[in-house]
């Protein structure tokens, strides 16, 4: 552990390169999109890419969609502005400085990747009804997050 004393300046200072987030809900017992945050996603902004920040961000609203899913769904995300339809997200990733990528597939079926640069980034998050129904729900943001800390 650090023994410095920070000064009450760079207390303030390192309070404000911390990320924030706020949300309200109509319902006051619904459960917030991001708590439990990972240690990575708690270093000072400069430190990642615009990429880094948007994957490690969605990762957390993922898994918290997930939560909140039974067991006959699973996660897929709409495609704001367009008509590219639905993707069951079976894989997500980023490319520094600025480039979020989905895997997946589409309600027929068929393999999708969405290339997105961050400043386009819009997503909407869907409950799908599994592809085999026999089979448990496959939960993305779970994975997603135990890489997250795995990599700190």
């Amino acid at each position: 552990m650090d023994d410095k004393i920070a000064t009450s300046a760079e207390v303030a200072e390192a309070a404000a390169l911390l990320p924030c987030h706020h949300e309200v809900h109509t319902d006051p017992d619904a459960p917030a999109a991001l708590k439990d945050v990972p240690g990575p996603m708690q270093q000072v902004p400069e430190k990642k890419s615009p990429a880094r920040w948007a994957y490690e961000r969605l990762i957390l609203y993922i898994k918290n969609f997930e939560e909140q899913l039974d067991g006959e769904h699973e996660v897929a995300m709409g495609f704001a502005g367009g008509d590219a339809g639905v993707l069951r997200i079976e894989g997500m990733g980023y490319f520094d400085p600025d480039i979020v990528t989905f895997y997946g597939s589409d309600s027929g079926g068929a393999r999708t990747q969405l290339v997105q640069h961050v400043s386009q980034l819009n997503v909407i998050l869907r409950a799908a009804a599994k592809p085999k129904p026999e089979e448990p729900a496959k939960r993305i943001g779970f994975r997603l997050v135990s890489e997250l800390e795995e990599t700190a």
